[in-house]
């Protein structure tokens, strides 16, 4: 019997320190030996936020650890590895760093090859860690630093339908939650406060919703959110701004992703739809988004849950199909904080954005 191909994989893009290790399986789906995460969120909570060096400070103290408890829940030896995958980016450049480098040394030390992931090709590739998903399918990502829509022609092919000219999703749900006193990260929180109020209470203003194709804004309804917040005098009204605010994301999410299928298809005709990102775990955003797919005829993939967020597993993942087509790279590769999907793609962001 031949031996099936084994990845460790390395994310430190932002404040997740990560290690997996994955085993190509004859059913095309992966199997996951393990995926271990430390999160930050102690760290930052005080903050409000991420602070990059406090982030690469903790990932340079665990980053062993999480490996070497990686290894220990696969049963495997670090010499079964066949390939070490790291992020290279994009992300926070003191982060991502620690990240490569020890990703290359444990290649260098082994002998073996050494893969440089594109964090976002993770996030869309994630499902194939536990469904099987074929080229070439539409793409919704969304998360905290990044919001699109890309026609994904296949293993690093990527053609950006639509982006946010502003803010990304997963920044506005933290943002709206911090405004409304829910402590860091809020955005997750924030979903379970709109459980609890009146979705028509506030009417929000939905950025470029009638221009600009599939590309989305979030500047704006922020901006609404914070004039409405300094307004507010008790609980049942955050209640009612949260879900307000929910309500109003998944309109706009409902129909730019109509006009994103109608791109998509003069392009393809799989209808496969794929939403990946921290923010796909959103239990009414994955109900409004399965609505709009099944309106339209297209089928929905999410990944699991628990790998949504930023994980390991799925910087492996890449790995195992670069590692199939020996896609290596050397160990002078550099991280880049801004590493595009699309490079071909316009820069959108900024006032003055033409649309």
């Amino acid at each position: 019997m031949s031996k099936k191909t084994v990845i460790l994989g390395i994310e430190s893009s932002c404040d997740e320190t990560a290690a997996a290790i994955i085993q190509a399986n004859s059913t095309g789906v992966p199997k996951i030996l393990s995926n271990i995460i430390s999160s930050q969120i102690d760290i930052h909570k005080e903050f409000g936020g991420v602070v990059p060096e406090l982030a690469a400070r903790s990932h340079v103290e665990k980053i062993d650890l999480i490996t070497k408890k990686a290894l220990e829940k696969s049963g495997l030896k670090i010499n079964d590895i066949d390939a070490v995958a790291a992020t290279a980016g994009p992300g926070l450049i003191v982060c991502l760093t620690v990240g490569l480098n020890f990703g290359k040394a444990i290649a260098k030390s082994l002998n073996k090859p050494f893969i440089a992931v594109n964090h976002l090709e993770g996030h869309a590739l994630s499902p194939k860690l536990d469904t099987s998903l074929e080229y070439p399918y539409l793409l919704l990502l969304i998360s905290g630093g990044h919001t699109q829509y890309l026609s994904v022609e296949g293993l690093g092919k990527y053609k950006r339908l639509g982006t946010t000219i502003d803010d990304a999703l997963g920044e506005a749900y933290d943002k709206t939650a911090k405004l409304l006193g829910i402590e860091f990260p809020g955005g997750p929180k924030l979903e379970q406060f709109a459980k609890k109020g009146n979705a028509n209470k506030f009417k929000l203003p939905k950025p470029i919703i009638n221009k600009g194709g599939c590309n989305l804004s979030f500047a704006g309804l922020k901006t609404s959110i914070l004039r409405i917040s300094k307004q507010i005098k008790n609980d049942r009204e955050k209640f009612d701004l949260a879900a307000s605010f929910q309500k109003t994301i998944e309109e706009i999410l409902y129909k730019k992703t109509k006009i994103a299928f109608n791109q998509y298809l003069k392009l393809n005709k799989n209808k496969t739809f794929v939403i990946a990102g921290g923010v796909a775990a959103n239990i009414g955003i994955r109900n409004k988004l399965i609505k709009v797919s099944n309106e339209n005829n297209f089928k929905t993939i999410f990944p699991n849950i628990n790998l949504c967020s930023d994980n390991a597993a799925m910087i492996a993942m890449v790995g195992l199909e670069k590692y199939n087509l020996k896609q290596f790279n050397k160990l002078d590769f550099q991280a880049n904080p801004r590493w595009a999907l699309d490079e071909k793609a316009k820069f959108l962001k900024g006032a003055g954005v033409k649309l």
